[in-house]
């Protein structure tokens, strides 16, 4: 992934994404997002996208409450795995909720889900 090759990274201290232009350009890239998003899970820890895949079931975006009673009900841990992904730059933790950054990244860990 760009964030893990340093390609991107939200910079903390000044609020905002910061890039490099020159490696970015240089980089061959999927011909769709989807693919992209799709390859960037399938790197991902299995509990991570077992987490994502839970979590595209129920939406754009889910609360903590809900993520709480999935946890006790399929009795796997989810919240270590979610802030994996938050730190991979797939979801988003704000206030009291986890959301996927793109439509695409959660159709692509949708997709990834086995029968």
């Amino acid at each position: 992934s760009w964030s893990k090759d340093g390609l991107l990274k939200l910079s903390l201290h000044r609020h905002r994404w910061e890039w490099e232009e020159e490696r970015i350009q240089s980089t061959e890239l999927p011909e769709n997002v989807a693919m992209f998003f799709t390859g960037t899970i399938r790197n991902l820890p299995n509990e991570v996208q077992s987490a994502l895949c839970i979590l595209s079931c129920f939406g754009a975006t889910s609360t903590v409450k809900l993520i709480k009673s999935l946890e006790q009900a399929i009795n796997t841990p989810l919240f270590q795995p979610l802030d994996k992904a938050v730190f991979e730059g797939l979801l988003i933790k704000h206030d009291e909720k986890y959301s996927f950054v793109h439509d695409h990244v959660q159709s692509a860990a949708y997709n990834l889900m086995k029968p």
